[in-house]
């Protein structure tokens, strides 16, 4: 390299420059900056909504320390007070009202209680609805107002009614489709009893007697065909100032001794008719009318259609 060569190079190295430096700027401008403080300003009115719709909803629904509304929590447990609604199942141990109010429980439909084992099997359920209260369960029991007498139960087995009188008010009485075992039967005072089978017969039995009394009214058997007073190892004994037996046959009977009183001198006057009362040896009773003697043996032929 020569010296003019040297020279020339380190004048050009030496020179000053006369370019001007770059700047970049940092940070958001421009139309980003705009949609950041839109979005900033967005975010604070919603936290401001939602700050006022909190404070509203605390208001309205009547929140406390205590609950919320007409419920409030105390130690033992939740209290509601007013009329509560439920739209979902609602699972508690015990409900019960204040000491000085019912407990209602209302429904549009029906109101259904259910009661489960550890299994979760149905084993009890009572439903009141608009056209019947049903129970399902094994047994059915109602005890008086202590909790001690059982007043009814009910299973699959029998219906047990531990009151001391059943009373039926109904006009038609009451209808037992098969036997009735009870000790004592009677009808309210200055009321009839009737006992009444209308297409089928009708049978009291008792092993020490049945006893049918009527202290201030008439007593009356009425049947269709027949009716029976049998005594096995007894007797009927019929005790009564005037027994009638009404509807009898009466018996033709003439003789020549019934004539011959009637043309005596006091045949003129009013003779009374007197007859004697017949048994047939099949046990049918006829009318005979009394004579010198006994007439039932001559008017054996009143048997034959009697």
């Amino acid at each position: 390299m020569t010296r003019e060569q040297y020279i020339l190079a380190t004048q050009q190295n030496s020179l000053p420059r006369t370019e001007h430096p770059q700047f970049y700027p940092v940070g958001i401008y421009g139309w980003r900056k705009r949609c950041l403080y839109f979005f900033v300003l967005l975010l604070l009115v919603t936290m401001i909504v939602n700050l006022a719709m909190t404070i509203w909803i605390l208001k309205v629904m009547n929140f406390t320390v205590d609950g919320m509304g007409n419920l409030r929590v105390t130690k033992k447990g939740i209290r509601l007070e007013g009329i509560s609604e439920f739209l979902l199942p609602l699972y508690v141990k015990e409900i019960h009202s204040r000491k000085d109010s019912p407990l209602v429980l209302q429904s549009d439909r029906n109101v259904t209680v259910n009661a489960r084992n550890h299994m979760g099997q149905l084993t009890g359920q009572l439903t009141v609805g608009a056209d019947a209260v049903e129970a399902q369960c094994k047994r059915f029991e109602v005890r008086a107002s202590d909790g001690g007498k059982l007043l009814f139960s009910a299973d699959e087995d029998e219906i047990v009614i531990g009151a001391d009188r059943l009373k039926v008010t109904g006009t038609e009485g009451a209808v037992f489709g098969h036997s009735v075992e009870t000790p004592h039967i009677r009808a309210e005072p200055s009321q009839d009893l009737k006992l009444e089978s209308p297409t089928r017969s009708l049978v009291m039995e008792a092993p020490r007697g049945v006893q049918v009394n009527a202290a201030a009214g008439d007593l009356k058997a009425t049947c269709r065909k027949e009716l029976h007073l049998q005594s096995t190892e007894g007797e009927i004994f019929l005790n009564a100032d005037t027994i009638r037996l009404g509807n009898l046959p009466m018996g033709s009977f003439s003789s020549s001794s019934s004539f011959s009183s009637s043309s005596s001198p006091s045949s003129s006057a009013p003779r009374q008719t007197i007859y004697e009362l017949c048994a047939c040896p099949n046990g049918k009773l006829y009318l005979s009318p009394a004579g010198a003697g006994s007439t039932c043996q001559s008017s054996s032929n009143i048997c034959l259609w009697s």
